[in-house]
């Protein structure tokens, strides 16, 4: 995996995962991506501990306005959870390896479930912010240049 033009290494993935385990967090059932209208969650959550993007090795730091760049720990309903509180862009520079580091990460703390939102059909003028859409399921995407022509697909 590229990061600034070299590769990132399980190594850098084990140190994110080990600096999260130093903090408490462990034994989370599902990994959250808060996307922009979602951000209401958090009012459900039994938060146990904070940690920004800047303090966490390896994680890149979100440029998006309204996306605050948070690992939120805590529960809801009596589950473990983590939540991210804003995620990257590949149109901010970062590369799919990059973006999906975070993913990554949750996935060698054990994670085994992932919820993913975002600002999709956000464009229709039926939609109002907050509204939930199902996209369709994505497979055997796996490839960065798989991605990237997905994205251009989906904006052209």
């Amino acid at each position: 995996m590229q990061e600034n033009g070299s590769l990132i290494k399980m190594e850098q993935l084990i140190k994110a995962k080990e600096f999260l385990n130093s903090k408490g967090i462990a034994n989370a059932v599902t990994g959250i991506v808060l996307g922009t209208g979602l951000h209401q969650l958090l009012n459900y959550v039994d938060v146990k501990q904070t940690i920004s993007y800047a303090d966490i090795p390896g994680f890149p730091i979100v440029t998006v306005e309204f996306h605050k760049g948070n690992l939120i720990y805590g529960t809801i309903g009596g589950k473990n959870v983590l939540i991210m509180q804003g995620r990257f862009h590949a149109y901010e520079g970062y590369t799919m390896q990059q973006i999906v580091f975070p993913i990554r990460v949750m996935r060698l703390l054990g994670i085994p479930k992932l919820f993913l939102s975002n600002a999709a059909g956000g464009i229709n003028l039926n939609f109002k912010k907050g509204d939930y859409y199902l996209l369709p399921v994505l497979k055997d995407i796996d490839e960065e240049k798989d991605l990237v022509h997905l994205q251009k697909q989906v904006y052209e």
